[in-house]
């Protein structure tokens, strides 16, 4: 009998250890359990502060930029401004600088033998040469072939050819006749292209209402038969087109 109470009292022995041993674990899974969530709770408040933290962030950011895009916009007007006034005072001052030169240039006087109009000087030559003759001759007086630039010039050069005619008939009638007839160089070409007329410095003959120059079914470049790349001024003071090797006389002009 000793021996059966004596298994028996092993027997709940072992049930307590066995019992004890499967305590453990469910006490330490609770305790994870607790853990982890206490852990979440944490991540969670984290998340959630770093969210109001990222808005807040974000929310003076789109505030700082709105002020800044503003404040380039404003800079940007008033560069613009600044622009336009300082444009305005540029085109101001060219006028003002242009005012300036022509009243200087109604003081400077012409070289002797030179006649005026506005702020250039003009001489008619007393002899005869080819258009490029004829430029070369202006070009060692530090001139070139007068450039027609308005109506206005078109009639000065008509009275000063008149002029110097008239003035040579008082001398010798015989030569006013002949230079009645005479014809004179002015520095329009088409040499580079044909019907594409540039004056001597190069700018395109752009004169408006140019029937008022030309001769009437002027240029023609003779009919198609010769070629007529130069430009003279005809003794009714209209335009015509001419061989350039013929032999005229010629205007030059040069500012005063």
């Amino acid at each position: 009998m000793d021996e059966v109470y004596a298994n028996a009292d092993d027997v709940k022995s072992l049930r307590t250890r066995l019992s004890t041993i499967q305590e453990v674990p469910r006490r330490f899974l609770r305790a994870s359990v607790l853990g982890l969530g206490l852990l979440s709770v944490f991540l969670l408040a984290g998340l959630i502060g770093l969210a109001v933290h990222y808005h807040n962030s974000v929310g003076g950011a789109a505030a700082n930029l709105s002020s800044v895009t503003e404040e380039r916009d404003n800079l940007t007007d008033r560069l613009q401004a600044n622009d336009q006034l300082i444009n305005q005072l540029k085109a101001n001052l060219t006028e003002k600088t242009r005012e300036v030169d022509r009243l200087q240039c109604f003081q400077k006087p012409c070289p002797a033998g030179w006649r005026k109009f506005g702020c250039s000087c003009y001489l008619l030559s007393t002899e005869k040469a080819s258009w490029q003759q004829s430029r070369q001759n202006c070009r060692a007086r530090r001139a070139d072939l007068v450039i027609v630039d308005s109506f206005e010039e078109q009639i000065f050069l008509e009275s000063m050819i008149k002029k110097s005619q008239i003035n040579s008939s008082m001398i010798y009638e015989q030569e006013f006749i002949d230079r009645i007839y005479e014809n004179t160089w002015i520095g329009l070409n088409d040499t580079e292209k044909e019907g594409t007329w540039k004056w001597v410095d190069g700018s395109p003959l752009n004169l408006t209402n140019q029937n008022l120059f030309w001769s009437t079914g002027q240029p023609d470049n003779g009919g198609g038969k010769l070629e007529e790349d130069c430009v003279y001024i005809n003794p009714s003071t209209w335009w015509e087109d001419l061989p350039c090797w013929r032999n005229l006389h010629w205007i030059c002009e040069k500012k005063a």
